[in-house]
């Protein structure tokens, strides 16, 4: 009876250091959150998407609104909208874009982008953009709309979003 509880407690040993044994044998990977170089603060967001619309701080006549989006569309690709929309046809729209990327904990433009456009009343312009990857990502805008010689503008900031694995 003392060999048979021996020897049970000697395979129930093998077993246990072979079990440690070869967890020490494989390496252990990071889930792709713990891979991220850049720390998330409140500036980003765990969505694939971010957006922000932002109206002039004062009344305005001419300026309604202007909006910003970023997306993720692969692990080294975003893609980036903006919009300016006025109230009425305006001698002049302007739409400003930034891409800005996160390095070394802070935001700084990678890629910029203007646009303006005659005698309407939105202006609208999205495209994709190849990127490196493992960086958070946003977008800032300006839009601002001109008539009579009247200017008025605005300021949009989406969350920085990640795009890498």
């Amino acid at each position: 009876m003392k060999n048979k509880i021996l020897r049970k407690s000697s395979i129930g040993m093998a077993i246990a250091a072979c079990m440690l044994l070869g967890a020490s044998i494989y390496p252990v990977q990071a889930s792709s959150l713990m891979d991220r170089v850049e720390a998330m603060t409140e500036e980003e967001t765990d969505q694939d998407y971010s957006e922000d619309t932002n109206a002039p701080r004062t009344r305005s006549n001419h300026l309604n609104f202007g909006n910003v989006g970023i997306k993720k569309i692969s692990n080294n690709e975003c893609y980036v909208e903006g919009r300016t929309q006025a109230y009425h046809d305006c001698d002049k729209l302007y739409l400003d874009l930034s891409l800005e990327q996160k390095s070394n904990g802070s935001y700084s433009t990678y890629k910029s982008w203007s646009y303006t456009g005659l005698n309407n009343s939105n202006l609208n312009k999205a495209f994709n953009v190849l990127v490196p990857k493992n960086h958070y990502y946003r977008v800032r805008g300006y839009h601002a709309a001109q008539d009579s010689g009247v200017k008025e503008s605005t300021t949009t900031l989406t969350k920085g979003i990640w795009i890498g694995n």
